[in-house]
This record gives structure tokens, C-alpha cells and sequence, in this order.
């Protein structure tokens, strides 16, 4: 057993930060800037395109420059708030974010837009796991970790939602620039209030050399991972360039992981995502993105070209949403967390997210908000809050100090990636299916204003079709997590292994969270 393991089974738990709550309000605030950056700039794109004179086929770098620095640098951030302590990390990821930001809000050109977008992922890749890590180190009691891990899921399930609202506003009303000059205020209060308040526990650091190879590895193999679910959806899955990403994606990932397995200091110990709860919760939680970033994206199209709504009430069409993953996590997920095994939340909470998306596989042109959409987003908001809190939760539950920022890294990696290949993949499903619908009915269609209702018929069939997926992604979800994971309940006498060999506990009762 470790000598970590030993500490945490054998003596009293350390008393908790005072200011842990204090701090709860900073890190939240960071992860909804990290979180809404994701979608809000979604909705200002349009506008910035025509300003700065981006081209259609250089628009998708807005979005991808960051989803790549972001994706394929969470690793290296991870080890890096584990090398220099979260807090440091969190704090100049947050100035950096800041910074990136000031940058973007300022751009002249295309060049200029795209660099911001890329300094912004690297700082997220930094704020990311630092953030999570300092929640896993500093809530160690059963019931206040359930609340702060509530809150948290609430943020990182529904900020999406409110960054379409926010992006709205802000297109609509003053400019596209202040959705990237918004985070600076945002970045400025949470750096402060962290400098201020967070104390981070002492003996947490892993102050072993950096693990080079392991950092080029793991940065190149999922740089081309997410580079080629965003190329195949813009150029085809065929296309010679998707498809040498993929494998060179697989190479580099595998050669990773064989050279993880021997090196003494490795950037990702295999420890970390080999026993069975952790690994259950990143591949879960990667799934479920898949099927709610296809949402988001499919229900948006819906909303503004087949309803005609605005970006400011489409953003509004998304509260029910917003509500029911704020319900189910700090309502559902938080009061039964201590009282029931995670997978009986895991699971259960994918299944009633799939009963919800099962509803909008009924979508038509004339699909009324009220009858349709707004018990589907309900019980969606409900489903994935319920599950997305106890995930948030165990996926750093149990593991050692010294790697919980790396473990953070590993849940907003599973997203990231999940997110990459739930836009292409449902994207491309629904373009398929548009595309045959539109083939198969348009010569029926005499006139234009015949030919335009196909069109849009044509669009909302690709959608259900790409629905039905995800019903099916999130139903494999709610599966994997009653399966791998086997924490029983905090409090209850159930220890499983690590799966690493080293006896590391991975209780899932408060005492012995090994922290």
C-alpha cells in the first residue's frame, strides 16, 4: 500500500480550508468563463467574419485554433498545476485567458483573431485542471464535497447553454468584440479572489522532472485527434488528410501510452485512468458530450433558421435546460450523492437524458416550444446534471495528491475530445441525411416556395436522424456506468482497487479520500 494510501487509512483527515467556500465562488467563476467561451463566440462568429474579411473556408479556425491549443495541451497543464501547485496555475491561467481575450476583442485581422483564439486554449488548458484539482484537494468531506462538486457539475453542463444567451446579448446588442472582452472582468475578480483566498493544502506538488516525450506525445496525438473529427466535418471522412490525422493520431497516442508504461516519471500515470471508477467516468462522460455538444449545435440551427428566432431568444430557448441540469446536480445529484452509489446516479441520470433527447426525434417544421421542446430540454437538463455531479466528482476521487491535476486533465480531455467528435460525427450524419431526403422529394416540388418547405423538411430530418445517434450514445453512456463503476456510496465500507498495482486507496467514504 502507499504511503499516501496508509496516511489516508490510518489518520485523521486534515481540517478543511476555512475559506474553501470563499474560494468555491472563484474557481466556479473561472470554470464559467472557460465554459461559456466554448459557445459564446459561436454566436458572435458571423458578425466577426464579415468584420475582419475571413474567408468562409477560414472561418471554422475561429473555433478549431482553440479547440486544439485547448485539447492538446490539457495534459501538459495538468502535470504542469501539479509541478507548480494549482493555485499558481489557476491564477496565471486566468491572467493569460485574460490576456488572450483583450486580444481577440482587439483584432484587426484574421491572423490576429486566430492567434487569440490559440493563446486563449493554452491558458484554458492551464485554468482547466487547476480548477478541478483544487476542488478535488480542498472538499474532503462527504456532504460539502457533494455541494461543491453540485455546483461545479451545474457550471460545467449549463454554462454552454448561458453562453448562448450571453453571445446573443452581446451580438445583438453592443458588439461581437465585447464576447471576448467580457472575460476579462470575469478572469480579473477570480484571479484576485484566488490569490486571496485559496489555500491549497500542503504536500500536494509532484515535483518530479517533466516527462518530455510523454508531453510531445500527448500533445501531437490529440492535436490530431481533434483536428481530424473538426477536418471530417467540413471535408468528408475520406478526405486524405482526415484520415492521415486519424492515423497519425493513433500512433502518436499509442506510443504514449507504451512509453507512460516505463518511464519513471511518467506525464499520465497509467494508474490514473486504469482503475475501473475513473475509467469509467472519463469514457461515460466523453459520450454524453458527444450526444449534447450534436444538441446544441442541431437545436441552434433549429431555433434560428427553421423557427426564425433570434440569437437572444434562441439563447432563451435554452433555459429549461439551464434549470433542470441546476436542478438535477445541486438538487438530485447533491442530496443523494452520500446516500446512494454514484452508478445509480450515473446511470439512471444518461437514461432520462436519452428519454429526453427520444422526444426530439419527433421534430417536424411545425413542432411546437411548449409541447416539444421544453419537456425534451427539461428532462435532458435533469439527466445530465444528475449524472454529470457524482462523474465530476469520482472522476478524482480517491487518487493521489500528486496527481490530481492530471486527473482533472483526463475528465475536461474526455470532454473536449467527446465534444470534437460529437460536432463532426453528428454533423455529418445529419448532412447525409438532409442531402438524401432533399435528392429523394425536390423534383415533386414545383414551385419556389415548394422547393425552399423540402429544403427545410430536408434539414429537420437530418437532425432527428443525427438525434436518434446521440439517443443511442447516451443509452451506451448510462451502460459503461453501471458497469465500470463500483464506488459504493460515502460512508459505506466498499474499497476498490486502483487497478494500479500500488494498493492506492480509492475509497470512495470521506475519511479515506486520499487527500
Amino acid at each position: 500500500m502507499s504511503e499516501t494510501a496508509s496516511k489516508a487509512l490510518g489518520a485523521p483527515a486534515a481540517s478543511p480550508d476555512a475559506g474553501r467556500w470563499k474560494a468555491l465562488v472563484f474557481i466556479a467563476l473561472a470554470q464559467l468563463m472557460v465554459v461559456l467561451d466554448a459557445t459564446i463566440v459561436n454566436i458572435a462568429l458571423p458578425s466577426a467574419q464579415q468584420d475582419l474579411g475571413i474567408s468562409d473556408g477560414n472561418r471554422q479556425w475561429v473555433v478549431t485554433a482553440y479547440a486544439l491549443a485547448f485539447g492538446g495541451l490539457l495534459l501538459f497543464g495538468g502535470r504542469i498545476a501539479d509541478l507548480w501547485g494549482r493555485k499558481k496555475a489557476f491564477v496565471v491561467g486566468l491572467g493569460g485567458f485574460a490576456v488572450a481575450s483583450a486580444l481577440g476583442g482587439a483584432a484587426t485581422n484574421e491572423a490576429m483573431m486566430f492567434g487569440a483564439r490559440a493563446l486563449q486554449g493554452v491558458f484554458g488548458a492551464l485554468l482547466a485542471p487547476a480548477a478541478l484539482s483544487l476542488l478535488a484537494v480542498m472538499f474532503t468531506d462527504a456532504k460539502e464535497r457533494a455541494k461543491a462538486f453540485g455546483i461545479y457539475g451545474a457550471i460545467a453542463g449549463g454554462g454552454g447553454a448561458v453562453g448562448l444567451i450571453l453571445g446573443g446579448f452581446l451580438t445583438e446588442y453592443l458588439d461581437w468584440r465585447w464576447t471576448f472582452f467580457v472575460n476579462i472582468p470575469f478572469a480579473i475578480v477570480a484571479a484576485a479572489g484566488a490569490y486571496f483566498v485559496i489555500r491549497e493544502p500542503e504536500g500536494g506538488r509532484n515535483r518530479s522532472p517533466l516527462d518530455i516525450p510523454g508531453v510531445v506525445l500527448s500533445t501531437l496525438g490529440l492535436v490530431a485527434l481533434v483536428y481530424g473529427f473538426t477536418r471530417a466535418e467540413s471535408e468528408g471522412w475520406s478526405d486524405s488528410v482526415t484520415v492521415s490525422m486519424f492515423v497519425a493520431s493513433a500512433v502518436l497516442l499509442a506510443t504514449f501510452v507504451i512509453v507512460e508504461s516505463r518511464v519513471k516519471a511518467p506525464l499520465l500515470p497509467l494508474r490514473v485512468i486504469t482503475e475501473r471508477n475513473r475509467g469509467g467516468v472519463y469514457l461515460s462522460l466523453g459520450l454524453a458530450i458527444i450526444a449534447m455538444f450534436g444538441l446544441f449545435l442541431f437545436l441552434t440551427y433549429y431555433l434560428q433558421i427553421v423557427k426564425g428566432y433570434s440569437p437572444v431568444k434562441t439563447g432563451f430557448a435554452f433555459l429549461p435546460m439551464i434549470v433542470g441540469m441546476i436542478t438535477g446536480s445541486t438538487q438530485i445529484g447533491t442530496r443523494l450523492m452520500t446516500r446512494v452509489a454514484p452508478r445509480l446516479l450515473m446511470g439512471p441520470g444518461f437514461l432520462v437524458a436519452a428519454l429526453g433527447m427520444l422526444l426530439l426525434t419527433r421534430l417536424e417544421i411545425g413542432s411546437s416550444y411548449a409541447a416539444l421542446l421544453l419537456p425534451a430540454m427539461l428532462l435532458l437538463g435533469l439527466g445530465m446534471g444528475t449524472a454529470f455531479m457524482p462523474a465530476m466528482s469520482l472522476s478524482t476521487q480517491g487518487v493521489e495528491p500528486r496527481d490530481a491535476g492530471v486527473a482533472s486533465a483526463m475528465v475536461n480531455t474526455s470532454q473536449q475530445v467527446g465534444g470534437a467528435i460529437g460536432t463532426a460525427l453528428l454533423n455529418t450524419i445529419a448532412a447525409s441525411a438532409t442531402t438524401s431526403y432533399i435528392a429523394d422529394h425536390i423534383a415533386g416540388a414545383g414551385s419556389r416556395s415548394q422547393q425552399q418547405l423540402v429544403q427545410l423538411e430536408g434539414m429537420v430530418e437530418g437532425y432527428t436522424s443525427a438525434i436518434w445517434f446521440a439517443v443511442g450514445i447516451l443509452v451506451v453512456a448510462a451502460a459503461i456506468a453501471l458497469t465500470f463503476v463500483n464506488a459504493g456510496r460515502p460512508g459505506s465500507a466498499t474499497v476498490t482497487g486502483s487497478g494500479s498495482g500500488e494498493g492506492v486507496a480509492d475509497e470512495v467514504q470521506i475519511p479515506v479520500v486520499a487527500h
